[in-house]
């Protein structure tokens, strides 16, 4: 008899299969019992009948408990009202009778959850989040693969900060020190005078001490760079790029999308063009709505989830003033106080979800810079060399996974958007 997995049963519709899984969840009514499986695919409901299994088989099922594993043969049957398939047991063998699972109906505090991780993982929330998360990363590939984009790994040890204002994670390297990765980018800058097109997409390290719902000290992030790339062509990439992610999400993941109840109309906006203002711009638009944000600061979090709660798209804040933002981003020649920068930040109150600018690719222009910011000018040297030896114009940007995750799904917190969150306080499991 043919294995098969529950996402699959209507191609089996009348006929049996054979079926291996795990019971989320159990209940009884005289003679017929229900169990909700879960297959990793996705879920169903086997339906058990006392008459059709006998007494033996009848007693035996009353074993089961939270999280059994089971193989079982069933008939395939359709709902008679929902778009959903059924299973009429024939037969069945527990794999493993599981002891009392520690994660009960009840509500449990977040940290409880968070301790048991290892198991939480396992429900129907966490489980379709977890399926969201990987369409997006599917989705990132197939982006770059159709624009003619090619994956260039960079490392995860180095020996100084991209950007001199972000604490690092410093660790002894033999007899020297070296620090865990917070970007790709420098690195994939080097990868554009050979490719053009690059990015890579791996996990980075923040040592900031901070404990608000949008950040982890260990998460992924996509990095692009492009050569001969405008602003313009910048923003217009990142564009195309998250309507194409979302875009898959709304194509292949709407079961999970309705498990977490997520209202799919703001994710149906992306069709639309994004909204686009300046920096100054949106510094005068959050003091009229009552922010007490000064020109020249940067957006803080509080800032951005006010300000994208005014649109129904993402959003561009272009042109961010040169001296809060990093050393690589060119001035703009047009107001050389601001960058050709922009950051795109998710509506709902999501906040940014991608920062990205053109580069400085003039050479003393970039060493004035690295000594402004009073950075090592000998760790700079081979990123200077890049300038030396044919620069172009180029640019590039980078997003965290989990944001986009998080906003995707409509979670307040991205410590549900990633398998295992490492955070300030938390290191288990």
């Amino acid at each position: 008899m043919e294995k098969v997995l529950i996402k699959d049963l209507a191609k089996f519709v009348d006929k049996e299969v054979r079926i291996q899984a795990w019971v989320a969840n159990f209940r009884s009514s005289g003679k017929i019992a229900f169990w909700q499986l879960r297959d990793g695919s996705g879920f169903a409901q086997a339906i058990l009948n006392a008459d059709v299994l006998g007494e033996t088989k009848w007693q035996e099922m009353a074993k089961v408990s939270l999280e059994t594993s089971v193989e079982l043969t069933a008939a395939v049957s359709k709902h008679p009202k929902k778009e959903e398939y059924e299973l009429q047991v024939k037969d069945f063998s527990f794999i493993q009778i599981a002891e009392e699972y520690p994660i009960a109906k009840k509500e449990h505090g977040v940290d409880f959850l968070m301790d048991n991780r290892h198991l939480w993982l396992r429900s129907s929330h966490q489980w379709a989040i977890m399926r969201v998360r990987n369409t997006l990363i599917s989705a990132t590939y197939d982006f770059f693969r159709e624009n003619n984009f090619i994956k260039i790994d960079s490392p995860i040890l180095t020996p100084n900060a991209c950007e001199g204002t972000t604490e690092l994670f410093e660790l002894n390297y033999f007899d020297d020190k070296a620090y865990l990765s917070q970007s790709g980018q420098l690195y994939l800058e080097a990868a554009i005078f050979a490719h053009r097109n690059v990015f890579d997409f791996g996990p980075v390290f923040r040592a900031e001490k901070s404990k608000t719902r949008r950040h982890l000290t260990e998460f992924w992030m996509m990095d692009a760079e492009m050569a001969f790339c405008s602003l313009e062509e910048n923003l217009d990439i990142q564009e195309k790029l998250v309507r194409f992610m979302v875009s898959a999400v709304l194509e292949k993941n709407k079961p999970e999308l309705t498990i977490l109840e997520r209202d799919i109309k703001p994710l149906e906006n992306i069709l639309k063009p994004f909204h686009k203002i300046t920096h100054d711009e949106a510094v005068k638009q959050l003091q009229a709505l009552g922010s007490d944000i000064k020109v020249g600061e940067d957006l803080g979090a509080d800032d951005e989830t006010i300000l994208t709660k005014q649109y129904d798209n993402p959003l561009f804040v272009t042109h961010y003033p040169k001296d809060i933002k990093a050393f690589y981003m060119k001035p703009d020649p047009k107001n050389p106080d601001r960058v050709l920068c922009a950051d795109l930040l998710a509506p709902e109150g999501y906040g940014e979800i991608i920062g990205g600018s053109q580069r400085e690719d003039d050479y003393d222009k970039l060493l004035q810079r690295i000594k402004e910011h009073k950075l090592p000018e000998e760790a700079f040297s081979w990123y200077l060399d890049l300038r030396k030896y044919g620069s172009v114009p180029h640019g590039g940007f980078g997003f965290g996974l989990e944001r986009i995750v998080a906003w995707v799904c409509g979670l307040q917190h991205v410590r549900e958007t990633i398998p295992f969150a490492r955070t300030i306080n938390r290191l288990n499991p």
